[in-house]
């Protein structure tokens, strides 16, 4: 199965809410299992908070900073990114192009090393 960054990329921002007063940049494309692909496309602040599962950035476009914890760490287009679960994390000082699919997988609490 394959999934088509335009065609979800169309789909975006869903409306804004009072929560989400400029809408909602993300949509889940994707699902199998325990396995989820989000289309992520934050835009002016990053507000998400720590997830569940582990997690998998692919940027798709942009460049900025990912921080995890605390730590900070600088991306551009095509690079992969790795978020274990739970951790505190958000996108800062990241370009308005940023596009990036988001991979959830795994039992909650995330593998262990």
């Amino acid at each position: 199965m394959g999934i088509s960054l335009s065609a979800w990329q169309a789909r975006l921002p869903l409306p804004a809410t009072a929560e989400w007063p400029q809408g909602v940049w993300d949509i889940e494309a994707l699902t199998h299992g325990t396995m989820s692909v989000v289309l992520f496309t934050p835009r002016g602040t990053d507000y998400q908070s720590p997830h569940d599962q582990d997690e998998l950035y692919v940027i798709m476009r942009g460049t900025g900073v990912l921080e995890v914890e605390g730590a900070r760490h600088a991306f551009v287009t095509g690079d992969v990114l790795f978020v274990p679960a739970h951790a505190a994390h958000r996108f800062i000082e990241f370009t308005a192009d940023l596009v990036t699919w988001a991979i959830f997988w795994g039992s909650r609490g995330g593998e262990t090393a």
